[in-house]
């Protein structure tokens, strides 16, 4: 890829939830985007998700010229990567179909384009692995939906160049995401491993009968899951430590916490534990669809966005700059 390359083409491949919701997002962004997918009724199924999708991003803040007519859709891949000034690929997680499906596209892909993959457990060193120009090839990781939530990690494999990450990472600030590079390859990257942790040490309360499904998800989300939503758990244990900081955290904090972490416990994940997570989450939900839960999960996350945005951190410059947490930029 081209090192100052300006982006306007934005190829998808594969159109479930995270391919149209990337979709939607590059269209709000104001790029011309055409998508591919080889999956009876894909192109109806992108557009109503696209749709949907745009009352929020509208009320979010569009970047001028963002428009959902310029989304074109064909079934022919070659086609739709033969003008693509980079790639986001959402295609089965499986090994063995990565690693043809990226063959077949660096192969129909212009040279100076990247070709990123929302793979959220393959790691880019496999994807890569049958690519005659593996260098550009890498791992976007959005994380779920990519309309609303900024995270992108950034992860390039054994081939990949340093350039195409630099490139990468650019372009994703660019247009509002808060790109992280993970320096090693990680079976689940990090976001996913960080969510597993924290769940591992939920279910185990649950088992040993510590707290109801619903409580564990009540301390979560209305104890430390409201600050997470503001900074992060390192800059939280910094104010932790009171007017001596992450210094004072570090020298008279950290041992029990280590101790803390000992006794973490390592729950027997049983049928029985299964249907107890199953049923108390069944209570939750209160007889709300799928459905509606994530749309009111996605319009709180945009309103904490607009908040996040009225108190930015000074001198953070990769901070979003519209309503919706989204830069107004669109090329790198």
């Amino acid at each position: 890829m081209a090192k100052n390359k300006q982006i306007q083409n934005i190829a998808i491949v594969g159109t479930g939830v995270i391919g149209a919701s990337w979709a939607a997002y590059y269209l709000a962004r104001g790029f011309d985007v055409i998508a591919t997918d080889p999956a009876p009724d894909a192109e109806a199924n992108l557009r109503k998700y696209v749709d949907e999708a745009w009352t929020l991003l509208s009320d979010a803040g569009l970047t001028p010229g963002a428009s959902r007519d310029r989304l074109a859709f064909t079934t022919d891949m070659k086609q739709a990567l033969s003008k693509a000034d980079f790639v986001q690929e959402n295609g089965p997680e499986r090994p063995d179909f990565k690693m043809k499906l990226f063959a077949d596209m660096d192969a129909v892909t212009p040279l100076d384009s990247l070709i990123a993959s929302s793979s959220s457990g393959i790691t880019p060193s496999v994807m890569q692995s049958k690519c005659a120009h593996p260098e550009r090839i890498l791992v976007g990781h959005p994380f779920n939906p990519p309309h609303v939530i900024p995270l992108v990690e950034v992860v390039g494999g054994v081939k990949t160049s340093p350039e195409a990450i630099q490139q990468a990472m650019a372009f994703y600030t660019s247009i509002g995401k808060k790109a992280i590079h993970l320096r090693k390859e990680l079976p689940g990257h990090v976001a996913n491993r960080l969510q597993a942790a924290l769940y591992r040490e939920m279910l185990y309360l649950i088992e040993q009968g510590v707290l109801s499904v619903e409580d564990t998800d009540v301390a979560v989300c209305y104890g430390p899951g409201l600050r997470w939503g503001v900074m992060g758990q390192s800059l939280q244990w910094h104010l932790g430590g009171g007017a001596g900081g992450i210094k004072h955290f570090m020298e008279h904090l950290m041992d029990p916490l280590q101790g803390m972490m000992k006794a973490l416990g390592n729950p027997n994940i049983t049928p029985e534990l299964k249907q107890t997570i199953i049923d108390g989450v069944l209570r939750e939900a209160g007889g709300r669809s799928v459905d509606q839960l994530a749309q009111e999960e996605n319009t709180v996350l945009m309103g904490l966005l607009k908040l996040r945005i009225q108190y930015t951190e000074h001198g953070d410059q990769a901070e979003p700059t519209t309503a919706s947490g989204l830069k107004q930029a669109r090329s790198a």
